[in-house]
């Protein structure tokens, strides 16, 4: 049986709970046997963490230590797979830019706040993506500083409503990496739990965990 941990915590504005009770019971569907914490502590538990397949992360801005950040580099670097959404992967750690190097990007901006955007499908054979159109949201569409490395799932354009000089811009929303054995993924959709009611929304994360667990 394969083993996830959860990690969720920090700003309670993304709903990091409530998104851990979407997931969990779906990765549980898939087989998976379930560890849900709600300490950074979890990546110093050095032997529990590296039995795990994949660690799902739910955290929104905070601190990380550099001894956490050990823990979890060090798991990853091992095959463990990472993965997360929106704000508990991609706006963990500000400071931290030893962590942004493993995940492939940082939030910076999300222009208008909550709005109407769409999300184009730009890998139409990797299983993550495989089979989905493209999609409406009523999100935060974020604007991020991303790794060139990243293999690109979906991305964003934004328009010229909000900041003209913009207009245009493609941003990547979900995407892939390798760091060091593991495998590492991201979707920035996921504001609030609620967004996951878009079935799209959803699947992506779905088959992105199960694509990241070792």
């Amino acid at each position: 049986m394969k083993k996830v941990l959860f990690v969720w915590g920090g700003w309670e504005g993304h709903e990091p709970r409530q998104c851990v009770e979407i997931f969990a019971p779906i990765l549980a569907s898939e087989g998976f046997e379930v560890e849900i914490s709600d300490t950074l502590d979890a990546y110093l538990q050095r032997e529990n963490l590296l039995s795990k397949d994949l660690i799902v992360q739910v955290w929104t801005m905070g601190k990380i230590s550099a001894e956490q950040l050990k823990g979890l580099q060090e798991a990853v670097a091992s095959g463990v797979g990472l993965a997360g959404w929106h704000g508990g992967l991609g706006d963990s750690f500000r400071e931290s830019t030893d962590y942004q190097f493993m995940i492939g990007g940082q939030w910076v901006a999300h222009p208008g706040g909550v709005i109407d955007y769409t999300v184009q499908i730009t890998d139409h054979i990797d299983p993550i993506t495989a089979g989905l159109k493209d999609f409406a949201m009523h999100s935060e569409q974020y604007y991020m500083h991303v790794d060139p490395s990243n293999h690109v799932l979906a991305t964003t354009t934004f328009n010229d409503q909000f900041h003209p000089w913009i207009s245009g811009t493609v941003m990547p929303v979900a995407w892939k990496r390798l760091w060091g054995k593991g495998k590492v993924f991201y979707c920035s959709l996921g504001h609030v739990a609620s967004d996951f009611n878009v079935p799209e929304a959803r699947e992506i994360v779905r088959r992105g965990m199960l694509w990241a667990s070792r």
